[in-house]
């Protein structure tokens, strides 16, 4: 959307311009300073459309603006009226400024009450916005993004929340080419897919040990929602072919305290878990559990937990052999072999997984990338290894990455092969969106109609491998290693016909520069 939207995309830049000769140059300052902002903003919209869609439906609802608030350290009450944006935004540049500082942000800190996670983890956010004149201008752009924003939902059929879902995305890919440990972000369009291929299901715990700023929760939240929407059938698919509705206004008191209680994500970026929970807060997940720990260490002790897991887990990365939990057998440092294992660990019986690795992952020959893939074939029911093309992570990393999805328990009797050539986007850095969706829609059309394939030809983009092959080859789950290459004939000319024509054509340079030569001779007589 937003390759398509030159206007946001300008007002983004803006923004980010804005912060940088205000004197916040550092992207990850920048990004949490912009994301307290927007939330402040988000908070306001959401809250007054809450009213509003309860006094249409009938239901209760109890306003996060309601009642006084006691400034932390003070006696003094304020009216949680006056910490509105909609409120504020009318005051002097240097009135605001004070007001922010001092009363919003710490009624923000302690929004979800004393106990949340989100309050523990707020406990040390700190508003540096320094200047009063780039506060004005920063609520202003933000103003205008928003207004473009509604703009572009009216006239393009997407949810608010999936296009401002947009907005935030190219927001925290600034934080960095390629962040610590090979962690990076995750294409929204590919987490859809995998959300799509997985299917989670209200009631369902859903988690992601490495999450970030939370994109794999927030697209289970969304499918969820749009599953229960009995009105989908009315949605436009968006860019990528994939059908979203996000607005929690449709839900039930009973449907959002369920979802509510579903979204389990862990990382050990302090700064990451407030991104993600702010993230899952301004697209309508009210109380989402993301928390700050490391989920390979021994200080995390959970297992057979989620019926669902979706990851991105850190590529290239290692783990101190020291601190590597007891209940992770695979003698290794390496974390994204550590992280399938944890996967496995961490799943119900029955429960699905939806995880992206590298492709070493696949084909590597070392004792612990066998036994990795032997927990895959051995102790679960493998269904699909989709190869994506290099270009997927780009500008942050040209690493070749494959999805795995795989349920605990069962049994693994032939292994589903996909070989994704496009994603709907150019490969390059750009990433520029292309026309249609790629094979993204495909995957999941032929991933769902699989076991009806009687036949499966290696010489096209998907086929079923046996497991006793898969065996034979060392657990091998590279598709390079099945697929059939498909070889051209190519009939050539008989030797004297080619001899012939060069004659011919060598007959006509002739005649042309005997042309060209009695052109030059007259051209010397008239001179």
């Amino acid at each position: 959307m937003l390759q398509s939207n030159s206007a946001l995309k300008s007002k983004i830049d803006q923004l980010w311009n804005k912060f940088w000769s205000g004197g916040i140059s550092n992207p990850l300052t920048a990004i949490e300073q912009i994301t307290y902002l927007l939330f402040m903003k988000r908070l306001d919209d959401l809250d007054l459309k809450r009213i509003s869609d309860a006094e249409f439906t009938g239901e209760s609802y109890i306003s996060k603006f309601d009642g006084e608030f006691v400034i932390p350290g003070t006696d003094q009450k304020v009216k949680k009226q006056t910490l509105r944006w909609s409120h504020f935004k009318r005051m002097s540049a240097d009135e605001m400024l004070l007001h922010v500082q001092m009363k919003v942000f710490p009624f923000l800190k302690t929004l979800n009450g004393d106990e949340s996670s989100f309050t523990n983890h707020m406990k040390n956010a700190v508003f540096i916005i320094p200047k009063p004149a780039l506060l004005v201008e920063a609520m202003s752009t933000i103003e205008e993004i928003f207004a473009e924003i509604e703009k572009d939902t009216q006239n393009g059929g997407q949810a608010f929340q999936d296009i401002q879902g947009d907005v935030y995305e190219m927001l925290l890919s600034e934080i960095a080419a390629a962040g610590k440990n090979g962690q990076f972000r995750t294409p929204r369009h590919i987490i859809k897919l995998i959300v799509e291929l997985v299917e989670p299901q209200l009631g369902n715990r859903i988690a992601d040990p490495a999450c970030g700023t939370g994109g794999f929760l927030l697209g289970a939240y969304q499918y969820m929602v749009t599953q229960l929407d009995k009105n989908k059938k009315n949605l436009k698919p968006d860019e990528d072919g994939f059908i979203r509705n996000s607005v929690s206004g449709l839900l039930t008191e009973k449907v959002s305290r369920i979802l509510n209680d579903s979204l389990y994500g862990y990382d050990i970026d302090v700064t990451m878990v407030r991104l993600g929970l702010m993230n899952l807060m301004m697209h309508g997940v009210d109380t989402p559990h993301i928390d700050y720990k490391d989920t390979l260490s021994k200080g995390f002790t959970e297992s057979n937990k989620y019926q669902v897991i979706m990851a991105n887990p850190p590529f290239t990365g290692s783990i101190d052999k020291g601190d590597i939990n007891e209940s992770l057998k695979l003698g290794t440092t390496k974390t994204e072999l550590l992280f399938v294992e944890n996967i496995f660990n961490l799943l119900k019986m029955g429960g699905t997984a939806g995880v992206i690795v590298p492709q070493g992952v696949l084909f590597g020959s070392g004792k612990a990338f066998v036994e990795a893939r032997k927990i895959l074939i051995e102790k679960s029911e493998l269904k699909a290894v989709i190869s994506m093309p290099s270009g997927v992570f780009k500008p942050y990393a040209g690493v070749s990455t494959a999805i795995l999805i795989f349920s605990k328990g069962g049994e693994t009797e032939k292994v589903w092969f996909y070989d994704m050539q496009s994603d709907g986007y150019s490969l390059d850095d750009k990433r520029s969106k292309l026309e249609g969706s790629g094979d993204l829609q495909d995957i999941v059309m032929q991933y769902k109609k699989r076991d009806k394939l009687k036949e499966s030809n290696r010489k096209e983009k998907f086929f079923f491998v046996q497991k006793d092959q898969i065996i034979a080859e060392n657990y091998d789950l590279s598709m390079s290693k099945y697929k059939e290459d498909v070889f051209e004939e190519i009939t050539y000319e008989k030797p004297d016909a080619i001899v012939a024509k060069l004659m011919t054509m060598e007959a006509e340079i002739n005649s042309e520069l005997k042309e060209l030569k009695q052109m030059f001779a007259v051209s010397d007589k008239h001179a």
